[in-house]
Order: structure tokens, then sequence, then C-alpha cells
């Protein structure tokens, strides 16, 4: 049995990044992360596991990394939402949360984002139903989680694209208006 000083040598890949780590037994995979990593977007929340802020994938699954224990993820492949993206091309469900306004202060955001990674991975056309059962353990105080749903629907379907290039040609048609209108 270890005792409270001693620590555990644990081998594990963050973010395609293989790391072997001395750590306390006893702190959770949500300070591994945060303090030995410095990965700092996963959220400190509850502790409780029931706000889902420090959602993470374990071997592809949501898991709430509050209530891992580092032997737990011994071996595992973890991704953060520092990993999401693909160096500076954000993933499809990141630009579908940005131009559907599926975040406000982003606290839980990271959460959400990683929940519904999960769902799309192993579900890749889910219904609206499915995308709210998927994230409901993730709580949002600011947006009201219609434009989370809406996000990850659109994601889904392939449709982040079409809506952000429908806002950047509005955008370009009212420069181009506003220049019209504009006297030389």
């Amino acid at each position: 049995m270890s005792g409270a000083g001693e620590k555990q040598v644990v081998r594990l890949t963050v973010n395609g990044e293989d790391h072997e780590l001395l750590v306390r037994p006893h702190a959770t995979v949500l300070e591994l992360l945060r303090e030995d990593l410095r990965l700092t977007g996963t959220k400190h929340g509850c502790e409780l596991g029931e706000c889902g802020a420090c959602t993470v994938l374990v071997d592809g699954q949501a898991q709430l990394s509050c209530l891992l224990l580092p032997g737990q993820v011994d071996g595992a492949c973890l991704t953060t939402i520092e990993g999401l993206a693909d160096g500076p091309v954000l993933h499809p469900l990141q630009r579908a949360f940005a131009a559907l306004g599926g975040l406000q202060c982003g606290y839980c955001t990271p959460g959400m984002l990683l929940a519904a990674k999960a769902l799309l991975d192993t579900n890749p056309t889910p219904s609206r139903q499915q995308i709210k059962e998927a994230l409901a353990g993730n709580l949002c105080r600011c947006t009201g989680y219609a434009a989370i749903v809406d996000a990850v629907e659109a994601a889904a379907l392939g449709a982040v694209e079409a809506a952000a290039q429908d806002a950047v040609e509005a955008a370009a048609l009212g420069a181009v208006e506003a220049a019209a209108r504009t006297p030389r």
C-alpha cells in the first residue's frame, strides 16, 4: 500500500504526446493535467462529477477527470481541449460553436466540445435528442443550451462551413453596399 508521501509512475499519451510522470496516486487526473502537464484548458468545476467542466477523452470515451485517479489512466490515450484542433486548424465542432454562438463565458466549452466529440465519433448523425442526452452531464449557465445543441448538430451535418461562408458573404456584401453609399 502506498504511503501518503509516495508517488507512482504513470505512462500515458496526452494529445498525441507520450508522457511518463511521477505523480501522487491520490491526485486526480484533472490535477495531473493542469498542474503536472500545464494543460489548463480542462476546467476545475465541482470536484464531484456533476458539472462536466473537466471532461476529457480517455481512449475516445468522455470521462470526468475530477473523478479519475492516475492509475486508472496508466497506458491510456487522453485528449484534452488543447488536442482537439489540428494545429491552427480548428476542429469542426470548435468552428460550429464559434459560428453559431455555442459559447459565451467559455468555462463549460472544453467539456461540452469533448463530450460532443465523443458522441460524434460513435454516432456521426445523432438526433437532437441524442445530442441533448450526450451533453446532459455538462452544465452551462450562460447559453441556455439551444445554441450548443445547434452547433453540435451543424458540425454533424457538416453545415458549419456553409454557415460560416454565408456570414462571410453577408459581411462582404454589407461592406460593398456601404462603400457604394460613401461619397467620393
